[in-house]
């Protein structure tokens, strides 16, 4: 690598990128500090929140990249990133998260669950860790990331779990929705990011990835629940409904085909930004089959996501070089790490830049990215949508990077298995 080559903005944007990564480490200390120090607590509090970090870390970026480079520099840069996959997310993850279609999911899985040879409260927890994620296959991971996490904290993490359950939870869930999408080729971020290049189809996706995907994602969900099933069977109750509407079947159908029209235009932000507000609109003429729409979560995930575009759009200078010329089982333990410090889904385009690549070093890049998918909150697009779903269960409202991390582990070598032995 010759760093005489590299421009002052790359090495800048290297800087201000591990910064930031630090800084998703240190959210938990953040929010003690806003317990400890009230005086300050809404500046602590700020820089707490996971979701706030790279956007954050992205405008100092900018503010950087003028002083250095000047105004046009920065303006045409940030203009010239592709801000469709935030944009997509924000999107899928409000409309999923509509209980319309949560419903429907919570009566697909008390259908399944009535029939498994288990405490119901169990095997539906094994389901939102199973059969869940492979939804994410058909309607996106990040809608299968939002489903679950919904149903988890609702019939689940409101009880007084364990601090172990609760890490032991998201640590298989952040990692079976990553591997979970990878049955075809249009739903897991990464793999998108090289479909059309490598000329992927989901008759391939399934034979090559698809099936061992499965078998992991059913090994994962298996051992957590077996291990916690006399906590699950005493605390994993469902709550009462309360005075809230049934919702109609043409109601569900209606918010169902608004998701499948946004997945299916999912590379067109002006198609399903306009399916959005009409959904909008839908949902407020329909209000009393409504609950409060999470547009809030969803606009943290999504500036999230924008400050990684923006940081991680001057980082191709050391991934590149990184990725090319290591033999492929190197490769997919390589790549697999650098998931959990950058997000997959721009490993994966960094990769489909390289020309002349053979097929082991296709398949080492696309593995290694969708098995770190768990590791971190930045390794996947759908993990801060779980995140800020799931973390006012937590102490101080905050996860812990290094816990989720440590929990991830285990189920991150049982993907690690499944595609290289299988």
């Amino acid at each position: 690598m010759d760093l005489q080559a590299v421009s002052a903005p790359e090495l800048i944007a290297a800087g201000i990128f591990a910064l930031a990564v630090l800084h998703t480490f240190m959210t938990k200390f953040f929010a003690h500090l806003a317990h400890a120090q009230p005086r300050h607590a809404g500046l602590w509090h700020l820089l707490a929140e996971v979701e706030v970090v790279f956007g954050f870390w992205a405008f100092v970026l900018v503010i950087v990249m003028i002083s250095v480079a000047g105004k046009s520099a920065a303006v045409d840069y940030v203009e010239s990133r592709n801000f469709t996959e935030p944009m997509f997310v924000f999107v899928v993850m409000v409309i999923a998260a509509s209980r319309p279609i949560v419903s429907t999911v919570i009566n697909i899985v008390r259908l399944v669950a009535a029939v498994m040879p288990m405490q119901r409260a169990v095997a539906g927890y094994f389901l939102c860790l199973c059969l869940v994620p492979l939804f994410g296959s058909l309607i996106t991971e990040p809608a299968a990331m939002t489903l679950a996490a919904l149903m988890l904290r609702d019939r689940y993490f409101q009880h007084q779990l364990s601090h172990r359950l609760k890490y032991a939870t998201i640590g298989v869930l952040f990692v079976n929705v990553s591997i979970g999408g990878t049955l075809t080729h249009f739903a897991a971020p990464p793999v998108l990011m090289v479909a059309a290049t490598w000329q992927w189809d989901t008759p391939f996706m399934f034979a090559t990835f698809g099936w061992k995907a499965a078998l992991a994602v059913l090994v994962n969900a298996s051992v957590v629940t077996w291990l916690f099933r006399k906590e699950l069977a005493g605390k994993g109750q469902e709550t009462e409904a309360g005075d809230a509407a049934p919702v109609p079947l043409g109601v569900a159908g209606i918010h169902l085909a608004f998701l499948f029209g946004v997945v299916l235009f999912a590379h067109h932000p002006v198609i399903f930004m306009g399916l959005f507000l009409f959904f909008l609109g839908y949902v407020e003429a329909y209000e009393r089959y409504q609950d409060r729409l999470i547009l809030r979560e969803g606009l943290l995930v999504a500036f999230f996501l924008a400050g990684l575009v923006v940081i991680g759009g001057l980082q191709q200078w050391w991934l590149q070089s990184t990725l090319t010329g290591v033999e492929p089982t190197l490769l997919y333990f390589l790549a697999t790490g650098l998931t959990a410090l950058t997000d997959n889904a721009a490993l994966a385009y960094l990769a489909s830049l390289v020309e002349g690549v053979s097929n082991e070093f296709k398949y080492a890049i696309i593995a290694g990215a969708v098995t770190g998918g768990g590791l971190t909150i930045i390794a996947n697009a759908p993990n801060p949508a779980g995140l800020a779903i799931l973390k006012s269960s937590f102490d101080e409202g905050s996860i812990s990077p290094l816990g989720l991390f440590l929990y991830a582990l285990g189920p991150t070598g049982v993907a690690m298995l499944a595609f290289l032995m299988l």
